[in-house]
């Protein structure tokens, strides 16, 4: 596993400085940054899911990984397909000229789901952005941030169900709230710790 230094991280444009979490002589892995528990989990992901700290193969599989998170949401066979064949093509037993064919069909897919509703898309878009053919270190990240968006619309989709018999609105909107919080921190904390068992395993 590559080690890397604060410099290191500083060198790939932060938004801030990176000392604001980690000390200046700081130096290690992608395991040291996920396990920090005193770093925002996005910030932990936008340092580890980049090429100069994981390979193509882990970066796409992670992708994947978070796409099947929320495949119960997924209401296009081709959005399933496409991250069949994106897996296939981590693994080697798929061709780039398949890869692209599904990712074709997975942004057709988000397209058509964009029209139906807001949460139809954003869980069409978890696909789309798995199976991204140019940069797997952006879509393993985009994959990331969709799978949670995806699970914290089902999330509001439920609660508002709940609650919708409730007569006050401002009831409604504070359980969905609550829910969709949730939702957002239970996705996180599980992409976090599959990432680990990922790199643990490999």
């Amino acid at each position: 596993m590559k080690t890397f230094t604060i410099e290191d991280i500083r060198s790939w444009d932060p938004c801030y400085d990176p000392v604001r979490h980690l000390a200046e002589d700081w130096s290690g892995t992608a395991l040291d940054i996920l396990r920090d528990e005193k770093m925002p989990v996005a910030s932990r992901f936008w340092v580890v899911l980049r090429t100069e700290v994981l390979d193509k193969k882990t970066l796409r599989l992670f992708a994947v990984w978070c796409a099947r998170s929320v495949q119960h949401l997924m209401q296009d066979q081709r959005s399933i397909n496409a991250i069949d064949i994106a897996e296939k093509f981590a693994n080697g037993e798929a061709t780039e000229e398949e890869l692209e064919t599904a990712r074709a069909e997975a942004w057709a897919a988000w397209e058509t789901m964009r029209k139906v509703s807001v949460a139809a898309g954003v869980v069409a878009a978890v696909v789309a952005q798995a199976v991204e053919a140019q940069a797997a270190e952006h879509s393993a990240a985009m994959a990331a941030d969709a799978a949670v968006a995806a699970e914290a619309f089902g999330a509001a989709r439920v609660a508002g169900a709940a609650v919708a018999a409730e007569a006050a609105a401002a009831a409604v909107a504070a359980r969905v709230a609550g829910a969709v919080g949730a939702a957002r921190k239970q996705s996180r904390n599980a992409q976090v710790a599959h990432l680990i068992k990922m790199l643990e395993q490999s």
